[in-house]
């Protein structure tokens, strides 16, 4: 491999994605959706002490969200496309060794991915001068937030070699970056709903004259999800990735201060089984006490965003590396009418 034939191959990628109109169109786009949602942000956590941790994570969300959105069309047929337009082989016939073009191809879509992170870098500098944006928060979402655009990029990259039609890559492409972002929702949801048991709530009954009974207990036994079985479909989510692997902040009452922490206090409170409800009108004291803090949560459950972002190299991984032998020559096999030159 030659830095200079990778550096090369990537410089002429985005020259032609930087010739287009629509790429402009869409990075004002992509800017214009950043401004209104962040100044819906500030209107949201206006009234609170750390406006800028709130605002600062939701745009970090928002740009995973349209990375995730936008990067499979940009890098799903960075291969095939140009095998397409007979301009592939033009490239295997120089010095430049396949290890050249691959590698060279999935910079080029890092790069397209990072312009995004770019463009986003005004809105977040206006939330980190709003304050309260801890420094170990910044560094980690940010890393993730890059570890999450390589990935992406990769496995577009990956099936753009595997898949022959480019059409077919791109949506193949946008189907395994849903299946992490939207499947594994789904999966959790529907698998914790499937796999249920019965619990007990305990309440002290009422006497006829609607005076509290402190000598006797009413119990009533029903069924609950168990969402603690299957928690850790969510470890693949490229969101739950992000938020489990930032440090929490929390304010006064133990409660998280951004999206980040929210996150991660829904998915660590997933982990939990199912406990018997008891509420004593005789001693409210006494029942309070078993209701954990976010904080208490968050500190008592695992965490899986390593879990998960692991998964999601070895997805990436193995396409990259599939395509890589396909792109390879001289091919030994190449699917029923692909153009060669």
């Amino acid at each position: 491999m030659n830095l200079t034939h990778i550096g090369l191959i990537a410089r002429l990628e985005l020259t032609q994605r930087l010739r287009s109109v629509s790429w402009y169109i869409l990075l004002g786009v992509f800017a214009l959706i950043l401004l209104g949602v962040t100044a819906l942000s500030f209107s949201v956590y206006a009234s609170t002490e750390v406006t800028g941790a709130g605002v600062y994570s939701i745009v970090v969300n928002v740009v995973l969200l349209l990375v995730v959105l936008v990067s499979p069309t940009l890098s799903g047929n960075a291969i095939n496309g140009d095998r397409d337009a007979a301009t592939l082989a033009a490239v295997q016939v120089t010095a430049a060794s396949t290890g050249d073009i691959m590698l060279g191809k999935l910079l080029a879509a890092i790069a397209t991915g990072g312009v995004f992170l770019l463009v986003a870098v005004p809105f977040l500098g206006v939330s980190l001068l709003a304050g309260g944006v801890h420094p170990a928060t910044l560094a980690v979402s940010l890393l993730v937030l890059a570890a999450e655009i390589v990935v992406v990029a990769a496995i577009g990259v990956g099936l753009s070699g595997l898949i022959a039609r480019p059409l077919f890559s791109v949506a193949a492409t946008y189907l395994v970056v849903a299946a992490l972002a939207i499947g594994t929702l789904i999966a959790f949801g529907l698998g914790g709903a499937a796999l249920r048991s019965e619990t007990t709530s305990y309440n002290r009954p009422y006497d006829a004259f609607g005076n509290v009974d402190c000598e006797r207990w009413e119990t009533y036994t029903y069924e609950v999800p168990r969402f603690d079985r299957v928690w850790w479909l969510l470890s693949a989510n490229p969101f739950v990735v992000l938020a489990d692997a930032t440090p929490t902040v929390y304010d006064a009452q133990g409660w998280p201060v951004d999206v980040f922490g929210q996150i991660k206090y829904g998915v660590r409170g997933a982990q939990l089984p199912p406990q018997d409800y008891r509420w004593d009108e005789c001693d409210p004291s006494a029942s309070q006490s078993q209701q954990q803090t976010p904080r208490e949560v968050i500190d008592s459950t695992v965490p899986s965003w390593f879990v998960g972002l692991g998964i999601q190299i070895v997805i990436a991984g193995g396409l990259f590396a599939g395509a890589w032998a396909r792109t390879s020559t001289p091919a030994r096999m190449l699917p029923p009418g692909t153009r060669i030159a």
